[in-house]
């Protein structure tokens, strides 16, 4: 294997939303980056992978889901798999992720940009490298909001961030003044990505796992915000467990949900001892803030 070179191949994208897709891609749990074509404003999604097999193993994947996609409006046409240096990569998307004010009190900005900030406003530099999680998707961006809005909340001290990518939810928490902060993704280069992260923000009191929300424990004692950023259908499969992970009149937020899923997430989740708060719709996506009003056991 020459670790110098990515396999990869592109998806031309005609949808109406261009956040559609990348969702898609990662419920395979796929490695990808997302550009526009400035030329004919259509967006193009790079998948990318480590070995030739591997590629051809994920083109397969791809093409079986693109008629099921069709249906949830994606319209997607896949290219042939080509190779491309890392360092190539590592360069060419970088021009499409700036600077992301989330409040008065948090900006993000990418580890190669400046951002002009304001008195007293957090600065998260996050280099997502290959894994999800900048802030500029909407599901992201909400979650971002939340730990923001809740920060310094009498009562809202620790934080779990589930499907944690490159880790950008866990270090705004740690950043506005969470005590105690979990977080896991499925994806070991996610995990590691996000570690480098949060170093990179000179953060200690988060430890990335390895883990899946079918089955992560967390801390026995719960968590006084959950902030679950996964695709619909997985909230509902796993939601028995999501749920062991909130304190009693504490918060989970959930994200990553397309628009007509949210309606079914939520009557899962409120059939399980949460009450809807509030929810947030930005093109296809609704996330939403629950409070957990009865004890479910852990």
């Amino acid at each position: 294997m020459n670790n110098d070179i990515l396999y990869c191949f592109h998806l031309e994208d005609d949808s109406e939303s261009f956040d559609l897709a990348p969702e898609l891609l990662a419920g395979l749990e796929l490695d990808f980056s997302s550009f526009e074509n400035r030329e004919d404003g259509t967006f193009i999604h790079t998948v990318y992978s480590l070995t030739k097999e591997l590629a051809e193993e994920n083109l397969n994947r791809v093409k079986e889901n693109l008629p099921l996609w069709l249906e949830f409006g994606a319209e997607l046409e896949a290219g042939e798999i080509y190779e491309l240096a890392k360092a190539e990569w590592a360069e060419a998307w970088k021009k499409f992720f700036k600077p992301l004010e989330i409040s008065d009190t948090l900006i993000v900005r990418p580890s190669w940009e400046t951002a002009e900030t304001k008195p007293g406003q957090a600065v998260l530099t996050i280099d997502p490298g290959m894994s999800f999680g900048t802030g500029q998707h909407a599901t992201t961006f909400y979650c971002l909001k939340v730990i923001d809005r809740l920060a310094g909340t009498p009562g809202i001290e620790s934080m779990l961030d589930a499907g944690s990518g490159s880790g950008i939810l866990a270090i705004a928490a740690g950043l506005r003044g969470y005590k105690k902060i979990d977080a896991f993704d499925f994806d070991p280069d996610a995990v590691r990505v996000s570690k480098e992260n949060i170093a990179m923000n000179n953060l200690d009191n988060i430890v990335p796992e390895v883990g899946n929300a079918e089955n992560y424990a967390g801390d026995p004692a719960g968590y006084d915000l959950v902030c679950a950023n996964i695709l619909g259908h997985l909230l509902k499969a796993y939601s028995k467990n999501i749920v062991t992970w909130v304190k009693p009149g504490k918060y989970l937020a959930l994200a990553g949900i397309l628009n007509a899923e949210f309606d079914g997430v939520s009557e899962v989740f409120t059939a399980l001892g949460f009450e809807e708060i509030e929810r947030f719709s930005l093109k296809e996506w609704t996330s939403g803030l629950f409070k957990k009003i009865s004890r479910c056991s852990r």
